[in-house]
Parts: structure tokens; sequence; C-alpha cells
């Protein structure tokens, strides 16, 4: 830690508790931290109003009343007139996205991939801990700057491919509900969400708008249309605040919770001028089918993770009205994560390879104009699979799936949903979470388990499905009925496999063990996890 406090030029009323990294100077600038000073005092009480007005409607669904289209919003959807921003540069073509974290070795690999787009993830594949906040923004500027490498402990040497064949940086910023404890202001913790889209904004960001592609966001988890609106307001105040013309910034939403893909059409008009499209976030969408719907019965009552595909009905509802709605307001659509990664075995690497193209294919004949990877070994059949289909043409917006149409009861219809509630998925949620939280807690967001890339939004499903088995005392298709006690067994027969000493999986087991049979849901799993970091 070369870097210090009392070097950096810092606002009146901020408080920095955090070590600083070398290098934590050029993202710390002066004008990033009055731009995080600024938007936490004009935005962070209209944040923190979202954020309850969640509550509000999670309690409306749990006395029994039902997701639906927003009758107060219905002329919006019905005005055939508006459309959003035209593809930004850079973002014309996005047929194949990789994503992951912003680790140094990481970032390298993922520009160097040959995807169109990185995902430049500070969210579900990062973790909190303020090391890797500071250092990801490091990262990010100095890729930008062409003045990263990294070589390994093994000697392997890392460096930046030609200019012209990196990707279009896209960075997804910490979701509205997640707080910067290191970052605190008038006495007051800040956004997660406004420190990560302020640091990289005032800093790479003006570096992007030099290259002419950006400063462009993916915005994770958001619940309704006016949580999309702040974020449109945070954007128009940052281009106001830095003398950028209207649309400067663009952003790609995900819609990853269940009452998001009842508000696709008013998210998109929201951010019309700075928007890029949505994405189906896939993962965090089942965690929040399970989490919305959690207490409702055996309506809601999902089976086995592997079993919930993306052509179950429900499933395949929202991703149809996804590329329904994004092309009707002329938006890019884009496709959920295939979480394989390669193998060394070779059986199961052509098993996961058929997958991925099986997966990605689907997506392509729906309309989608591109998907995301989590490996860069996947890069390369993502894009052949949607060049299939998309040819020599930039994206597909004018398949205008007008073939399409979705109700409220088809986005519903979680009962349909074909498979089994079995000790082996009870089992495979334990230990992935266990596994994964272990990971995050130590400071590693996207890990390979069991030949799968699991992030936050995987250890999200797998906590909040052992909660509802138990909550609900499912039985078991081996006729055994899930309670404390035997979810209880589980977790120490499940930890017991794992590699390493019984003290390093303490905090994992413990974390997971609070927020998977606690009488009282926990929102986020990550919440109490951070608290837990230092």
């Amino acid at each position: 830690m070369t870097a210090h406090i009392e070097n950096l030029d810092i606002p009146a009323g901020m408080e920095i508790t955090g070590e600083l990294p070398d290098g934590a100077e050029k993202v710390l600038t002066p004008k990033a931290l009055e731009l995080i000073v600024d938007l936490h005092r004009k935005f962070n009480g209209e944040r923190l109003g979202r954020l309850e007005a969640r509550k509000e409607r999670q309690a409306e669904i749990a006395a029994g009343k039902d997701l639906d289209f927003l009758a107060e919003t219905a002329e919006i959807r019905n005005d055939p007139s508006w459309q959003v921003a035209p593809p930004a540069p850079g973002l014309e073509d996005r047929r194949v996205e990789v994503t992951g974290p912003t680790y140094k070795k990481m970032t390298i690999n993922a520009l160097n991939s040959g995807a169109k787009v990185w995902l430049a993830d500070q969210e579900d594949a990062n973790t909190p801990q303020w090391d890797s906040v500071i250092q990801g923004q490091i990262n990010l500027l100095d890729s930008l700057n062409r003045e990263i490498d990294f070589t390994s402990p093994e000697g392997k040497e890392y460096k930046l491919a030609p200019d012209d064949e990196l990707p279009t940086i896209v960075v997804r910023p910490r979701g509205w509900h997640m707080p910067e404890k290191h970052i605190r202001i008038d006495g007051e913790e800040t956004s997660g969400s406004l420190v990560d889209f302020a640091l990289y904004f005032a800093t790479a960001g003006q570096v992007q708008i030099e290259k002419g592609r950006g400063p462009y966001f993916y915005l994770a988890k958001m619940e309704s249309h006016l949580e999309a609106r702040l974020w449109n307001q945070v954007f128009e105040h940052a281009e106001d605040a830095f003398g950028l013309s209207r649309g400067t910034i663009r952003a790609t939403v995900l819609i990853e919770t269940y009452p998001a893909a009842f508000e696709m059409e008013e998210i998109l008009y929201e951010l019309r001028e700075h928007s890029a499209g949505l994405n189906a976030g896939r993962w965090d969408y089942i965690f929040s089918v399970i989490k919305y719907y959690r207490s409702r019965g055996s309506e809601f009552l999902l089976p086995d993770r592997s079993d919930v595909t993306m052509t179950v009905p429900f499933m395949n509802a929202y991703t149809e009205l996804l590329a329904r709605t994004c092309h009707k307001r002329g938006a890019h659509a884009i496709g959920g994560m295939s979480a394989f990664v390669p193998s060394k075995d070779e059986a199961a690497n052509k098993a996961a390879f058929d997958k991925v193209r099986e997966d990605k294919s689907r997506e392509a004949g729906k309309g989608f104009d591109g998907s995301w990877v989590a490996h860069p070994g996947m890069v390369s059949l993502c894009k052949e699979v949607f060049t299939e289909t998309l040819g020599d043409k930039p994206n597909q917006i004018d398949n205008k799936r007008e073939d399409v149409n979705v109700t409220a009861a088809d986005l519903l219809d979680v009962k349909s949903t074909p498979g089994s509630m079995t000790e082996a998925g009870l089992r495979t949620n334990v230990s992935v979470g266990i596994q994964y939280l272990r990971a995050w807690l130590e400071g590693n967001g996207a890990v390979a388990i069991n030949g799968l890339m699991e992030d936050a939004a995987t250890a999200e499903i797998s906590r909040s499905q052992v909660w509802q088995w138990l909550d609900a005392g499912i039985t078991l298709d081996s006729g055994e009925k899930v309670t404390k006690d035997l979810v209880e067994r589980i977790v120490a027969e499940e930890v017991a496999k794992l590699p390493g000493d019984d003290a390093g999986w303490k905090d994992a087991t413990d974390t997971f063990v609070s927020v998977a049979i606690a009488p009282d849901y926990v929102d986020f799993l990550t919440l109490p996890a951070y608290a837990r970091m230092p």
C-alpha cells in the first residue's frame, strides 16, 4: 500500500476509511470524489425511498396480490410512436459479450477474448472488498490507456492485443441495494451504485469518450421503471456536470427481477436517450421469483435448480417478451449468460460446448441480438452461432417478433415447471452456496465449481431455495421432509467433503446457514456477507 489518504483532495463532508492500493490517486481524483458527494446529496434520499417501495410491493405479494402489468403506465405501452436512441458507437454489434470481474488477469483475458463487448463486472462476479472496488477502477483506467500487464507467479505474461481488436467496455456497477461502507458523506454510508458509477465516469469513462466509445453501463437488479428513472436522472446530472451532450452515457438494463419483467417497456421509456437495450439476467431472475413468492404455497415452488431451464414455460415467456419488447422499441435484446467453462476432460468439454451451442442457437432463433458467456474459451462458439443467424448484419432489431403475445399469467406460470425436489438438489444448493461464499468472503467473486462459473446470483438461488423448501416443509422425492435438522445435517456432511481445514469454512458456513434457515428471509445474501468483510 503506497497511496495515502492525506495525498487526496477530499471534499468537505466526505470520509474515506479504507486503505488505498497503489495507484488509487488515479481514480480517486478531485472530480471523481466531488461527483460522489454531489450524487449522494442529490439522489441518495430517493434511492432509499425506492428500496422502501420494494418492501411495500413484497408485502402486497405476501398478502396475496400478484404482479401484473401496470394500469397507470398503459399509455406508454400502447403508444407506438416512441423509440430508444439508435445503437451507440461500439455497441452496434453485440453478438457475443464476455462477462467477468475487473481483476487484472481477467481484465486482460476478457479484452483479448475476441468478444464484441466486455461486461466489466463490479457487481455479481466481483466482491465489494475495498481493495477490489478501487483496484478494479484502476485496472479499467489502465486498460483504456494501454498501461496494463500482468505476470503470473509461474512467469506467464499477459498483455493487451492491438487496439482495433479490443471489445467495447461496458461496466456493471453494484445494485441500488448495496452500500459502500468505506466512503461516508455527512456521516452516511454511500451507495455502491453511485460510487462505482462516479469513479468510472469521471476517470476511465472520460478516456472512453475521447475514444468515441462510451461511457457505457449495465444496470443490475432494478425492480421498477421508477428505479430506471432515478438512474436516468443520475446520467443527466453527470452529463451536465461534465458538459456532455444528452445520450453520451448509455445503459443496458438487466431484466433479472420478477417485478421488472412486468415493466420492460416502461424501463426502456425512462432511459430512452440513454438506453442501449435489455438483457435476460436469467440466474437472478430465478432467484427473484423465489424471493417474491417464497411464502405463497405450492404454485410458486420450484424444483431442483438444474431443472429450471430457459425452456420451461415461465422462463420461455420472459425471454420471448424481452425480445419482442426490445425490438418493438428499437433496442438490443441480449441473451443470458452461459456459465459453462472449458474442461480438460474431453467428454465433459464436448457436453458443455454442445449445451452452449443449443442455448445460443435458441436465443438467436428467438430474435436476440447477442448473448453472454462467462469464459473467454466460449467466445468463439457464441460468435459462430449468432453469425449463423445474423450473417453480416450487426443485429436483428428488424425482427420485430410480432408473433409474440405474452400475458401476465404466462409470466406467473411457475407451477408448470417440470422437475423434482431431490436430496441431491438440496445438497448441491448447500455445497455450491458455501463454496461460493468462502471464495466471495476471501475476495473472489467468480468461481468455477463443478464445471460452471458461479457468481453471487447462483449463490442467491441456492440459499433461497433451501429457505423456501424448509419454510414450506416440502417432501423430497425420496419421501424425506425438509426440516431444520435435515438441512443442518446436510450442511455438516457437505462441508466435511470439502478440502482444507475446518476453520477456513466456518465463516462461509455460518453466513450460509444464517440466511438459509433463519425464520425471516434476508433480501440479499451479499448484505450480511458484506457486513463480515473488513
